[in-house]
């Protein structure tokens, strides 16, 4: 079993989930609240339940993932399962990969009377210590952008 610690965050967002859900997996909207973990992030794929989907960097490398459970505007579970090196070639077996993986990040959007409380739960070994620090400044963008769009 990789050895993980589970980390939580949590942001209240003055929009209803629907809204929150979609600014989160919006194609756009994703590389606009993922840049607090580095410019030019992407996906490719599908957040539907068992579907592949590969989060990137503009070079092309990133993780390979599997959407464990998909439930629009209330919760995401999404299985981090490799990483993919500059070559496009996945890398979900090595000793590397399976000291953490599978991993997970799960996201819950919960009803609060002034709209959505989305709280993030991720899987992390020791070696990214930089993401618990991106996390908050993550879920600004992320408020603010659904903030804006509710006007």
């Amino acid at each position: 079993m990789p050895a993980l610690k589970r980390l939580q965050w949590s942001v209240d967002i003055a929009a209803p989930a629907s809204r929150v859900y979609q600014t989160l997996v919006g194609p756009q909207s994703y590389r606009e609240w993922t840049s607090a973990f580095g410019e030019g992030l992407y996906f490719e794929g599908s957040w539907q339940k068992g579907q592949r989907i590969r989060f990137l960097t503009p070079d092309g490398h990133g993780v390979i993932s599997e959407i464990a459970e998909s439930r629009p505007n209330e919760f995401i579970s999404i299985r981090h399962l490799g990483y993919i090196d500059d070559d496009g070639v996945e890398d979900t077996s090595s000793e590397a990969i399976r000291a953490w993986a599978p991993a997970y990040e799960n996201y819950t959007f919960t009803p609060t009377p002034q709209g959505t409380r989305l709280t993030v739960d991720q899987d992390m070994t020791d070696d990214f210590e930089s993401m618990p620090e991106a996390w908050p400044k993550a879920l600004a963008k992320l408020k603010a952008l659904c903030e804006n769009r509710a006007q």
